[in-house]
């Protein structure tokens, strides 16, 4: 019995240890931070659209078609690489960390852009 435990966890450590070869297929990470930022700019601008039967397909699937088209990529190799980098938890993390800078990045252009612009001293009495 105690062999068969040694053995056990010999055979654990020697799989952990093993460094995985990235699949074939998979997004470098750079265009997977780009990719799952306009996914998720996609998501969001969906939440506009009436929630009616089928309207989220009529009305979605050309925004990701067109999304896919514009990355050079499609679903399949998109659900490729989250299934792989779920599987690497510091990468997906880094991915992610990226992703919400871009999109607070964006957030804070718009914000930005629709303020109005704030005069230097707003006690200032304008000369005559």
């Amino acid at each position: 019995m105690r062999n068969y435990i040694i053995l056990f966890f010999s055979a654990l450590v020697i799989l952990t240890a093993c460094k995985s070869k990235v699949p074939p297929g998979v997004i470098p990470q750079e265009q997977m931070v780009s990719l799952l930022t306009d996914v998720h700019l996609t998501d969001g601008g969906m939440y506009s659209i009436p929630q009616v039967p089928d309207s989220l397909y009529r009305y979605g699937k050309a925004r990701y078609i067109a999304l896919f088209k514009r990355h050079k990529t499609t679903s399949k190799a998109l659900e490729t690489s989250l299934k792989y980098y779920s599987t690497q938890p510091p990468e997906l993390m880094a991915i992610y960390e990226q992703v919400s800078k871009n999109i607070q990045a964006k957030i804070d252009s718009l914000n930005k852009a629709g303020s109005p612009a704030k005069p230097s001293k707003p006690n200032a009495v304008p000369p005559q």
